[in-house]
């Protein structure tokens, strides 16, 4: 079995959150769990491109933000 990832379809359902520090400023990214993706897009383009990566290769990327690493 492979882990295909999100479809248009599962895109299109996703609940993107996007962080609470961003307050009412729509310049952040949104990021929505589907199976065991992490979906990411650009808050002012809720219709635009994702792009999709594991969740633990997300998790690697936040950990490094968060740590100064990037």
């Amino acid at each position: 079995m492979t882990n295909s990832k999100p479809s248009a379809d599962e895109l299109a359902r996703a609940t993107f959150r996007k962080s609470s520090f961003s307050g009412a400023q729509n310049e952040c990214v949104e990021v929505a769990r589907v199976r065991s993706w992490a979906c990411v897009r650009d808050s002012k383009r809720d219709g635009g491109p994702v792009l999709s990566v594991t969740r633990s290769a997300f998790a690697t990327l936040t950990d490094a933000v968060r740590n100064g690493e990037m």
